[in-house]
C-alpha cells in the first residue's frame, strides 16, 4: 500500500513527534508498504510566531495538492494541524478522500500558554480540523477521555514505543561529568514543558538540559549553574540518559512524552508530576516516582535499581504501535484488494460493506 504522511513537523526538529513517524514510518516500508513524507522541506516558509525553530509553510495549498496527486497515495494520514495539515484536509473533503489524523500535543493548552486564548476556542477549532477523518488516533487513554469529554466522537488509540535496540543501559555512561547525582532533562526548552519548575529546584548534584526552544537563552541566563546540551542523535541520546541519575520530566501538558521511555531503556528512573502522560507511562510500575511535589519524585527516584526502568521500558516495542497505526488507515480506491486489506483492518471491511448495503 501507498501511504503519504502530511506533517508539519520535520527535521531537523527532533522531538517526539518526528520519532514516531519515523518509527512508524521504518515499521510499515519492513511490511512492504510504501511511505512518502509531506513536510516543509521545499515550500516557502516562515518562523512560527513566539517558536522560531518551527517553520511554518506559506500558502501550500496548490503545492499540497500537486504532491498528493502525483504520488497517487492509498491511504493519507495527516499527523499535524498546521499549514501542511489544513491543506492536506482541504484536499482530502474537495476530492472525497478518506483520511486520518493524529492528536499528538495539548495543542489547546499551549496556545493558551502563550496568548491566553481560552480553551473552549482552541478545542472548537480542532473538533472540526479533526472530525472530518475516519480516525483521530492518540497516544493514550487518559488523551482519548479527555479528547471524547469534549465531543470529539472518532478518537482511536494509537500507543507509542521506544527502539529498544538504540536505547538499552550498555555502553558508554560518563557524558555528563559533573557532580552526582545527576538530574537530567531532554526535550524542547519551551514554556508549555514547564522547565522552570526542575531548574528551580534545591537539589543536591547537578542538573543537564538536553534540548533548544524559545526559552532557552532565557533559562540559561536565569539558572546559570545548570549545564546544557544542545541537539543530539540518538545513539549521543542513548549515552546521557545512561550518565544521568534521574530523568526529570516536569510537564503537565504532554499527551505521551517518548523522551521517559527513552529515558527508563536506558536504565534510568523517572521522576514526574501525576499527570497526563507519566500517568500513562510509567502506571504503577517501580520504573519511577510521581509526586504533586517534584523534589520529592527526584529525590525518591535516585533509590529505584536500575534494571526496573528497563524491565518497564521493554513492554513498549514499536511493532504494536505500528500495526494499531495501520489498522486505523483506510485505503481509498476500488483497484485494492479489500480481502487482504482485511486481514490487517478487518473494521474497515466492515464499514466499506455497511455502506454497500
Amino acid at each position: 500500500m501507498r501511504i503519504l504522511i502530511v506533517t508539519d513537523a520535520w527535521l531537523p526538529q527532533v522531538n517526539g513527534v518526528v520519532r514516531t513517524l519515523q518509527y512508524t514510518a521504518a515499521d510499515l516500508q519492513t511490511w512492504g508498504h510504501q511511505v512518502e513524507f509531506l513536510t516543509p522541506e521545499g515550500f516557502r516558509t516562515m518562523p512560527m510566531p513566539t517558536y522560531p525553530d518551527i517553520r511554518l509553510s506559506l500558502f501550500p495549498y496548490r503545492k499540497v495538492s500537486r504532491r498528493i496527486v502525483e504520488y497517487n497515495p492509498d491511504a493519507i494520514h495527516i499527523a499535524t494541524e498546521g499549514p501542511l495539515g489544513m491543506a492536506a484536509r482541504r484536499w482530502c473533503l474537495n476530492n472525497g478522500f478518506p483520511f486520518t489524523t493524529a492528536y499528538h500535543s495539548r495543542f489547546p493548552e499551549y496556545v493558551q500558554l502563550r496568548t491566553g486564548l481560552p480553551l473552549s476556542v482552541s478545542y472548537a477549532w480542532l473538533r472540526r480540523f479533526h472530525g472530518a477523518a475516519e480516525a483521530v488516533m492518540v497516544p493514550t487513554p487518559v488523551v482519548r477521555r479527555d479528547l471524547e469529554a469534549r465531543g470529539f466522537n472518532n478518537v482511536a488509540s494509537w500507543s507509542h514505543g521506544v527502539d529498544l535496540n538504540t536505547f538499552h543501559p550498555e555502553g558508554r555512561a560518563d557524558a555528563l561529568a559533573t557532580e552526582p547525582p545527576v538530574f537530567l532533562y531532554v526535550g524542547r526548552v519551551a514554556v508549555e514543558k514547564n522547565l522552570a519548575a526542575f531548574l528551580e529546584l534545591d537539589l543536591p548534584g547537578s542538573k543537564w538540559v538536553a534540548g533548544v526552544g524559545p526559552q532557552r537563552e532565557q533559562l540559561a541566563r536565569r539558572f546559570p549553574s545548570v549545564n546544557w546540551l544542545g541537539v543530539l542523535d540518538s545513539q549521543q541520546l542513548a549515552e546521557v540518559y545512561r550518565s544521568a541519575s534521574v530523568f526529570v520530566f516536569p510537564s503537565k501538558t504532554d499527551t505521551f512524552g517518548l523522551v521517559m521511555l527513552e529515558a527508563m531503556a536506558c536504565g534510568c528512573p523517572v521522576a514526574a508530576y501525576p499527570v497526563t502522560g507519566p500517568l500513562d507511562v510509567i502506571g504503577d510500575s517501580p520504573a519511577g516516582v510521581m509526586h504533586e511535589d517534584l523534589k520529592t519524585a527526584c529525590l525518591q527516584a535516585l533509590e529505584i535499581d536500575r534494571r526496573l526502568p528497563r524491565q518497564h521500558a521493554e513492554q513498549f516495542g514499536w511493532e504494536h504501535a505500528s500495526r494499531q497505526f495501520l489498522s486505523h488507515l483506510r485505503p481509498h480506491g476500488a483497484e485494492l484488494d479489500l480481502a487482504q486489506w482485511a486481514e490487517l483492518n478487518p473494521r474497515t471491511l466492515e464499514r466499506q460493506q455497511t455502506s454497500e448495503s
